[in-house]
């Protein structure tokens, strides 16, 4: 575990306020527990098992050994990567864009904290539908906004509505962070929501931030939409954020994005300029490589997950103290515990989600990110990216604990 940072340290206020990102945390943990002997079966990083396609491997190859490769390049990206990108923002999302309205990324998670860079000034106020990610209040926090968290309820399927955004919304309210499909709950927005939320936003003159990343992984028949697509209107003052981490299986090569109209991509080519400079041109072709491949590696996962959705809802389900709702998008379940809270699990009562987490892991080696990392106490998200084995193995070592 890293050391507690001092905040009589000689750093600012705002970094020692961050909180570590509890999804990491809680799988670095058991891969230290993994590395000590421990048969562990980790449900919390959000991360595909899958390898990333051959055609980016390929790709990566070819570059490493071409000099282009070996030096600086544009800030704002390989102009064959921004192609890319537009092209698939164009088929996916139904944007009319180009290269011109793409910046690329060292990973979806930088494009989250250049556009909270790009738009907040001190004091500014961002929408936050709760559960949320657990980097978005602390990149809103860094950028000198201020998080206000949303809450969706278990009724609505986590949905927030128009009258939970007019609730929220103060004179100092500047953007409005929209994700779809949504980590940790699942939850996907249908077309008549998005556009009575997009309307608002728009008549309000807030910008918003869509993060898009989990725009493949949707079941049942659900609909991947863009906001900005849904509701044009919206799209002068919108942000939307993606990247080839969890489509193609590609975690590791940090590459992602954010499209947005020129002149708020001039600036964010002028932030990123003097953050990093160019991304990886390796890694940047070997987004290229997996964009270009077309979608046959994206469909054999989704198919994977969707079978893998419901052999862990079925098992969950069937826990006492356990309730889950089927998820129609993204790759995680996002059940209640709240009928463990006040119960002895493993001869230890239980006062909280992250007190259940931490008995899972201890008494059976299982890893799961309680609720509180995502506003949401009560909670445990599980990720179902791993092999069905696993998830089999995990679901029975929780029945043997609970029952």
């Amino acid at each position: 575990m890293p050391p507690a940072i001092s905040r009589d340290a000689a750093i600012s206020r705002k970094v020692a306020a961050i909180s570590e990102s509890a999804t990491l945390a809680m799988d670095r943990r058991a891969k230290e527990l993994r590395a000590a002997g421990a048969n562990v079966i980790s449900f919390a990083a959000g991360e595909p098992d899958f390898p990333s396609p051959p055609a980016a491997v390929d790709a990566a190859l070819r570059a490493c050994i071409d000099p282009r490769a070996h030096h600086y390049s544009p800030a704002a990206g390989l102009p064959e990567l921004r192609n890319a990108v537009a092209a698939k923002t164009r088929r996916d999302a139904g944007l009319k864009v180009t290269a011109d309205n793409v910046l690329v990324t060292s990973g979806t998670k930088q494009a989250v904290a250049h556009a909270f860079t790009l738009l907040l000034d001190p004091g500014d106020e961002v929408l936050i539908p709760s559960p949320y990610w657990v980097t978005y209040p602390e990149a809103v926090a860094l950028a000198g906004g201020v998080p206000v968290a949303v809450p969706g309820g278990e009724s609505t399927g986590f949905r927030i509505s128009v009258d939970d955004l007019e609730r929220s919304f103060t004179d100092r309210t500047k953007v409005l962070l929209f994700v779809s499909p949504n980590n940790p709950t699942g939850t996907v927005y249908q077309r008549t929501q998005m556009e009575a939320i997009g309307r608002w936003a728009a008549e309000r003159g807030l910008w918003v931030v869509c993060d898009e990343i989990y725009d493949h992984f949707t079941y049942d028949g659900t609909e991947f939409l863009s906001l900005p697509s849904v509701v044009p209107e919206l799209a002068p003052m919108a942000i939307c954020l993606n990247g080839v981490a969890k489509a193609y299986a590609m975690t590791g090569w940090r590459v992602g994005w954010m499209v947005a109209d020129v002149p708020v991509i001039a600036a964010g080519i002028n932030l990123q300029s003097h953050v990093c400079g160019n991304i990886s041109n390796v890694a940047q072709m070997a987004a290229v490589g997996a964009l270009e491949s077309g979608l046959e590696s994206v469909d054999v996962m989704r198919s994977a997950f969707a079978k893998r959705r419901q052999l862990i809802v079925d098992g969950l389900s069937r826990l006492p103290g356990f309730e889950c709702v089927p998820p129609d998008g993204a790759f995680y379940v996002f059940p209640s515990v709240s009928g463990l809270i006040g119960r002895r699990v493993g001869g230890r009562s239980i006062g909280s989600s992250l007190e259940l987490a931490n008995v899972l892991l201890d008494e059976v080696s299982v890893a799961v990110v309680p609720g509180e990392a995502f506003g949401a106490p009560g909670y445990l998200r599980f990720s179902y990216a791993l092999q069905d084995e696993a998830i089999q193995e995990g679901l029975e070592r929780l029945e043997r604990l609970l029952t």
